[in-house]
């Protein structure tokens, strides 16, 4: 059974993703990086190129191959749940946790991280508060419709995130050693 963290930018998946898959002992796959790694490109780069759907045909691909993997934690881009067919082949063999954050303090993270900003671009073209506000806005039912449990980040710590995904984990089902249980 996989763990896959889902969520907006800055709400931990990676950092937690990293942590979690430590503590469990299991692989860890961004795809993002993934899809970076692939096309030897950034994000933005690969939008600058080809636009978002560019971005997303190379998401899907990475998705598809990664979907027929097994214990893995993977962290998804912010937008690959746009496209059910992602989501229909990662719940075939995965738990979805969603990882929120207030908007606030997905603002001042981003803010905090240039590196995150120099690669992805503006999913909107307009103002970052307000992109943010408007994208949480989209995103929040589908999130909300596809997640087997939600984590609020905004004043947890990653190790903290990381324990309260196992905790989760465990509730549901996922055959965790005791040695890494929080």
């Amino acid at each position: 059974m996989n763990i896959v963290l889902i969520g907006y930018r800055a709400c931990g998946k990676t950092s937690a993703g990293r942590a979690l898959a430590e503590r469990m002992r299991r692989p860890f796959l961004d795809t993002d990086a993934l899809i970076q790694e692939r096309t030897g490109k950034t994000i933005r780069e690969l939008v600058a190129a080809g636009g978002w759907p560019a971005f997303r045909d190379a998401e899907r691909a990475c998705i598809r191959e990664i979907a027929r993997r097994d214990g893995l934690v993977i962290s998804l881009g912010g937008g690959a749940v746009l496209d059910r067919r992602n989501v229909t082949d990662l719940k075939r063999r995965g738990l979805f946790f969603w990882l929120t954050a207030d908007a606030a303090t997905i603002r001042r993270r981003l803010e905090q991280d240039p590196e995150s900003g120099g690669q992805r671009p503006s999913l909107s073209g307009g103002d970052a508060g307000e992109e943010i506000d408007s994208i949480l806005r989209q995103r929040t039912p589908i999130y909300r419709g596809i997640a087997d449990g939600v984590v609020d980040t905004t004043r947890l710590t990653i190790p903290e995130v990381a324990a309260a995904i196992m905790v989760l984990a465990t509730e549901i089902g996922v055959k965790i050693h005791p040695r890494d249980l929080p």
